[in-house]
């Protein structure tokens, strides 16, 4: 608890609004509330800075400004997404989508990480890869409201933990174990929702 209070003394200012503004992020999404993009679209800002000149964790920076982009595209689909201009669902993924999505994911993982270790100075180029390639497969989950979005996300929060923790980030690291407990929270959410409609894409 000591080192923890500590970290939040030294914390910079980056850091303090992208840790506020990303839980009240999650938390709104959880509840399937458009705001949250909102919310996420100045988490996400500060995150960019923060991880990029502070951690040098410059795949994860670009995976900010991507979240940052896609805001916009999710709050249209979220209030318009559905057919005939209605509210968007929440629905599932196969099977089958689910592995092809995993293969592929680590594919590109290894390939990004890969260029990355051998052309930048970047810090933890594997494994930055491999949450950032699949928070991007989640973040378009979450765009399109499949269920499955949340279970990714505890995963590659998961990793994340260990991620910030090798680079002595922790808040942040406290941050992913937040957003973790939130991801299942808000699996079991969107499931009871889910389960009155009954969507399979």
């Amino acid at each position: 608890m000591e080192k923890l209070l500590e970290a939040i003394q030294q914390l910079h200012w980056s850091e303090s609004g992208a840790v506020i503004f990303g839980i009240i992020y999650v938390v709104l999404a959880a509840r399937e509330n458009v705001w949250c993009w909102f919310w996420g679209v100045l988490s996400c800002s500060l995150w960019a800075w923060a991880t990029f000149y502070l951690y040098d964790l410059y795949i994860d920076a670009l995976l900010q400004i991507f979240y940052v982009i896609v805001s916009f595209f999710g709050i249209y689909q979220w209030q318009k997404g559905d057919k005939g201009n209605k509210e968007l669902k929440i629905s599932t993924l196969s099977a089958n989508k689910h592995l092809a999505i995993v293969v592929g994911g680590l594919v590109v993982s290894a390939l990004v990480g890969y260029l990355f270790a051998e052309f930048t100075p970047a810090a933890s180029t594997y494994i930055d890869a491999i949450t950032t390639v699949f928070s991007i497969i989640a973040t378009f989950m979450v765009v399109r409201k499949i269920l499955g979005n949340w279970v990714y996300w505890v995963v590659v929060d998961s990793i994340y933990v260990y991620l910030y923790w090798t680079r002595g980030s922790l808040l942040f690291t406290c941050l992913m174990v937040a957003y973790a407990v939130i991801a299942i929270f808000g699996y079991l959410e969107w499931r009871k929702k889910y389960n009155e409609s009954r969507i399979i894409l």
